[in-house]
């Protein structure tokens, strides 16, 4: 039985931030499940009755190395897509978290093969990023640009 596949699968979405307005982003490796050489925030797999809080640190800490400073919530996406032919579904649990820049390293060098940090001035375009970070900065925006302080004007 696969997640996502089978059955629903659950995941911690987050966007890290510097608490300066840079948001960090990955890009993905040919060895990555999907959507190899896309830029993406980060995310993974809650794991059977593991706390929602802990799956957030533990993957920000697996993907990026870094510990968490602050986190919100910022909601749920019910995430529908067809993947290799299969239909999956996974409940998104996004958040935004602050973490320590000066800890950034690359912690999963198989999925990962590069980190750059970006604002949303200078964000990958929507062909260069993963199929879900459109809809995640449109559902999220009005919250992101207060906690990022986005100047006025920016989309």
């Amino acid at each position: 039985m696969k997640k996502g596949v089978d059955y629903t699968g659950v995941t911690v979405v987050f966007c890290c931030h510097d608490g300066n307005g840079r948001f960090i982003m990955a890009k993905r490796s040919n060895k990555s499940r999907d959507e190899a050489g896309k830029w993406d925030i980060g995310g993974g797999g809650l794991k059977f009755g593991e706390p929602v809080e802990e799956a957030l640190y533990r993957e920000i800490k697996e993907e990026y190395c870094t510990d968490v400073i602050d986190f919100s919530y910022l909601g749920f996406r019910d995430v529908h897509r067809t993947h290799l032919g299969k239909n999956t579904h996974w409940i998104a649990l996004d958040f935004l978290a602050q973490i320590n820049p000066e800890q950034v390293a690359i912690g999963e060098p198989q999925k990962l093969m590069k980190l750059d940090w970006f604002t949303f001035q200078n964000k990958p375009d929507t062909q260069s990023s993963h199929s879900q970070l459109p809809v995640f900065w449109e559902n999220y925006f009005h919250i992101l640009r207060s906690e990022l302080k986005l100047p006025l004007g920016i989309k």
